[in-house]
């Protein structure tokens, strides 16, 4: 007989496996490269098997768009809690280094895995994506303004600073995947992102 506390555990297992195949797609890339990475490596590194995988997943790429989807609110989030001080493109920079330090798995999907960040809206799986993460971006930045009805040169300049960083976070990622694989594993994903804000200068 089923009891009430079974679903409950069901659940947990559901989200423990869930967790262990993207814990170890993400460092599966960093270690050997998206494209050289197989279902069955990441299946196997979380201790499953790849029919486990696609009943969470129903594509490789699809586990990247999904943790990129889901990385777009928190990153939202912590753009607004940022001190109110700090100009636009240093809150979004330094929001991006506490996800990286607090969440270590799902903020790496912004810089490594396929092109999901691709501005062609036509790609599978990351229609849209871009588009999303820039809007979050730029509106995180309005709010953090504290302008009730911004006019127009506001939001114009939200648009441009927010858009920019969102080049920034795309740059270390183009970058990052055209290394060669043997020096991927010496790259510091975060240096990366603060020498990327640096060019735009903060």
């Amino acid at each position: 007989m089923e009891t009430s506390e079974e679903p409950g555990r069901r659940e947990q297992n559901r989200l423990r496996t869930h967790n262990a195949l993207v814990q170890a797609a993400t460092r599966l890339f960093q270690e050997q490269g998206y494209e050289a990475t197989t279902v069955r490596d990441i299946a196997a590194a979380a201790g499953v098997g790849e029919r486990t995988f696609f009943r969470y997943f129903p594509s490789k790429e699809s586990l990247v768009v999904q943790q990129v989807r889901e990385t777009i609110p928190l990153l939202a989030a912590a753009i607004r809690k940022r001190p109110a001080e700090e100009p636009p493109l240093v809150a979004l920079r330094e929001a991006v280094l506490d996800l990286a330090t607090w969440h270590h798995t799902t903020p790496a999907m912004l810089l490594v895995g396929p092109q999901p960040l691709s501005p062609d809206l036509t790609s599978r799986g990351g229609r849209f994506i871009l588009f999303d993460l820039e809007e979050a971006v730029v509106g995180a930045i309005l709010d953090r303004s504290g302008i009730p009805e911004p006019e127009l040169p506001d939001r114009l300049r939200a648009a441009a600073l927010g858009r920019a960083g969102v080049a920034a976070l795309r740059s270390v990622r183009l970058t990052y995947s055209r290394l060669p694989e043997a020096q991927k594993h010496d790259v510091d994903l975060i240096e990366l992102v603060r020498i990327a804000f640096a060019a735009l200068g903060v």
